[in-house]
């Protein structure tokens, strides 16, 4: 998958050559800093604030890893986002997801052979961006494995994602790497 913009709309900010709210603001991320964090950087407040949320979604919720990886490559497939569709292939190989799981994820809850909980996981995922909620023999089938704190885990992590792709999309940012997978 290509960006959708060739080129940044909003180009990520120099930390090296920014003030110092912004380097001490991207000081905790990984070097080199991603091109998420630097763009989102030209709003501090927002990315001070957003990161929190973010955090939580990436790193502390309650889902299991691969089917948190499930949820945001259907949500970055379904909306065209590189980006993030690059990022999460990577993690979602580290979390035990195959090149099979990522074509199945890019064919949708459909796919030929898929596994039955991973179809109810994308199921969700299209029922939230079509119809901005999960339908009942859905959330019936979410409950019998999920308890109340993953399904709204789920919901948010959809929501998240969905917002983050489109703050992407219109902005451009592009994929490390000049947009190569690695």
């Amino acid at each position: 998958m290509e960006p959708r913009i060739a080129t940044p709309r909003i180009a990520p900010v120099d930390p090296e050559h920014s003030g110092d709210e912004v380097r001490e603001l991207l000081s905790p991320y990984r070097r080199p800093v991603m091109n998420i964090f630097r763009t989102f950087a030209h709003h501090p407040k927002l990315l001070k604030r957003w990161s929190v949320f973010a955090g939580h979604i990436l790193r502390k919720q309650t889902l299991p890893e691969a089917d948190r990886e499930i949820i945001i490559l259907r949500v970055g497939w379904l909306c065209q986002a590189a980006y993030e569709w690059q990022a999460h292939v990577r993690i979602g190989k580290h979390s035990g997801l195959s090149d099979a799981d990522i074509e199945n994820i890019k064919t949708g809850p459909t796919a030929p052979g898929l596994d039955p909980w991973r179809a109810t996981l994308m199921t969700a995922v299209d029922e939230l961006r079509t119809d901005t909620m999960i339908g009942d023999a859905t959330w019936t089938a979410l409950s019998q494995r999920y308890d109340t704190q993953q399904l709204m885990d789920l919901v948010f992590t959809v929501g998240q994602y969905s917002l983050v792709c489109m703050a992407l999309n219109s902005f451009g940012v592009q994929p490390e790497d000049n947009g190569r997978p690695s």
